[in-house]
């Protein structure tokens, strides 16, 4: 899930604000008993001041807010987007985690009218990129504890560390609003356009479980990546693109990137390479196995599990072939544990890294099935459970655990493909069903009409929020605006006009039914040609990003 910084940063974090708006400036009132903070915002310098509840005049037209998720520069010039609505979900070791439910993108600027035509419809196609990734599920913040760390890592802190603001101290790979903040920034750093070839993965994941228990805690903390060399699978109206390798770049560097930066983080590495070791995924895996090995770096091994072959025809039974093959490992590298009193017993000493394509279904499933044994352990370790119960038969507490972890595949692969997961069925109740397989085939649909219809929106939305991409208002032209070829317009509106005349004859028969006949093949034959004319340049009809064109480790 995204994790957003907390809503303002002063001396103290505070969790009840106002927003007051005049014409020429905004007021953020921290309402928290005692507190007399007010950020006030020049929406014509944008500068930025600290003053007090009785600077704020009188006339100001007054709202109450959340926090402020920052700010950003688009067309029209520079936007506030704050936080209008929260939940709390629940507290996480006596921290109150919140999730940012609604959200106001608010212009600095009292009017358009400086903008042109075409500029005006920019800025309504950016503001319509950020509202849909604040749209997207699963922005949580707490306003006095660190989300972004896990529980291991904020246990061996320096002081130095423990005096940093959350803001100055938080792990920048789980926070979303980075960029949007940079002006809160006491010295703003700069956000580098393109980053991959410093080893980041095009997805990548970090899942902690933790657990509490009459003031003990743990936490087993796995990660989820995109196989880490350039590669691409790019839609192209084919309901499974066929991966491509870069041909032009040096793999390895990036690779020992990645993983120098995973070791230094988590320590050992395990991967766990799901996908299909023949058909179009065989090429990924085999160059994965051969990097690896290239690599010769024995804290990284490397571990294949075609995941679709071994549970082929619903046997999924076999799943724990790959937990009896890793058991030895996750026994050595263990888990973080704190009993009661406050002292760590056990820490975790090396991390599963789990992919299949798009570090999803296949991969939710194992990890759900790694977590679940590191649970029983942990439980038994905290007195929870006694020698010989387990897990499973305490069914209130299963059904829960089960569910915990389908809902958590659902948020990954909403943010991620746009549907919810595939194989909840299996987390959920520990078997697959048929109704499972049907609502599989209904979200695959689904994915494969996001995929080649509304990702490269979704795509260039992604890229606006986090700043790859950055609006001058000096510059006149954006990328949105791209030429169609003729074929774009032209060859969809042929093929329906010919599946439907085709329709029509068999609906309305001719005199003969050779005349039928004729008809029916003619109009047939023109929908195939021109839907096969379309698929042949399938890449030309399909919603690619506009804004950010780059080689990805994807």
């Amino acid at each position: 899930s995204h994790y957003v910084r907390p809503p303002l940063k002063m001396a103290t974090a505070y969790e009840k604000f106002n927003l007051h708006t005049t014409p020429e400036k905004f007021y953020i009132e921290a309402c928290d008993d005692g507190s007399n903070d007010v950020l006030s915002i020049d929406r014509v310098s944008t500068e930025m001041i600290l003053t007090v509840r009785k600077d704020i005049p009188p006339h100001a037209v007054t709202r109450p807010i959340c926090g402020i998720m920052g700010t950003i520069r688009l067309v029209a010039g520079t936007y506030l987007i704050v936080i209008t609505k929260k939940k709390k979900v629940g507290d996480l070791l006596g921290h109150a985690v919140w999730k940012a439910m609604d959200f106001d993108v608010i212009s600095y600027k009292k009017t358009v009218l400086h903008l042109t035509d075409n500029q005006m419809q920019d800025n309504k196609a950016f503001l319509s990129m950020i509202n849909s990734v604040l749209l997207t599920d699963g922005f949580y913040f707490a306003t006095d504890y660190d989300l972004t760390h896990t529980l291991q890592r904020l246990a061996n802190t320096s002081p130095e560390f423990q005096e940093m603001s959350l803001l100055e101290r938080a792990d920048q790979r789980f926070v979303w609003n980075g960029h949007l903040l940079r002006e809160f920034m006491p010295q703003p750093e700069k956000i580098l356009a393109c980053i991959d070839s410093e080893g980041h993965a095009a997805n990548f994941v970090e899942t902690e479980q933790i657990v509490q228990y009459s003031g003990g805690k743990a936490s087993f903390v796995q990660t989820r990546g995109s196989i880490p060399f350039y590669w691409s699978q790019r839609p192209n109206l084919k309901y499974k693109p066929k991966p491509q390798i870069s041909k032009t770049i040096n793999h390895l560097d990036g690779f020992q990137r990645h993983f120098d930066s995973q070791i230094i983080i988590y320590g050992k590495q395990v991967i766990l390479n799901l996908i299909d070791q023949k058909g179009s995924e065989k090429q990924l895996e085999q160059a994965f196995d051969k990097m690896v090995s290239s690599l010769g770096n024995g804290m990284v091994k490397y571990i294949a599990f075609d995941f679709h072959k071994e549970c082929s025809r619903m046997r999924w039974h076999r799943l724990q072939i790959l937990v009896d093959m890793v058991t030895e490992m996750q026994d050595e590298y263990g888990y973080f544990l704190v009993d009661v009193d406050g002292n760590v017993l056990v820490q975790q000493e090396g991390m599963f890294r789990s992919n299949c394509m798009d570090c999803l279904d296949r991969t939710n499933v194992i990890q759900s099935l790694l977590a679940r044994r590191s649970l029983q352990s942990q439980l038994e370790r905290l007195g929870v459970l006694h020698m010989g119960q387990r897990i499973e038969d305490q069914a209130d507490f299963e059904k829960i655990y089960k569910n915990a972890w389908a809902d958590n595949a659902n948020a990954c692969a909403k943010q991620y493909a746009g549907t919810g997961a595939l194989k909840t069925d299996f987390t959920r109740t520990g078997k697959r069903t048929q109704w499972g397989l049907v609502m599989d085939g209904w979200n695959s649909m689904i994915r494969y009409y996001k995929n080649n219809f509304s990702d490269g929106f979704r795509q260039d939305s992604i890229d606006l929020f986090l700043g790859n991409y950055a609006i001058d208002e000096a510059d006149m032209t954006t990328p949105l605006h791209e030429t169609k070829d003729w074929k774009f317009l032209t060859l969809p509106i042929i093929m329906v006009v010919a599946f439907s005349m085709c329709i029509i004859c068999l609906l309305m028969a001719g005199d003969t039914w050779t005349e039928t006949l004729a008809y029916v093949l003619f109009w047939g034959t023109a929908s195939f040609v021109t839907a096969g004319v379309i698929l042949f340049n399938g890449r030309e009809f399909v919603d690619s990003p506009k804004l950010v064109q780059k080689e990805k480790m994807d």
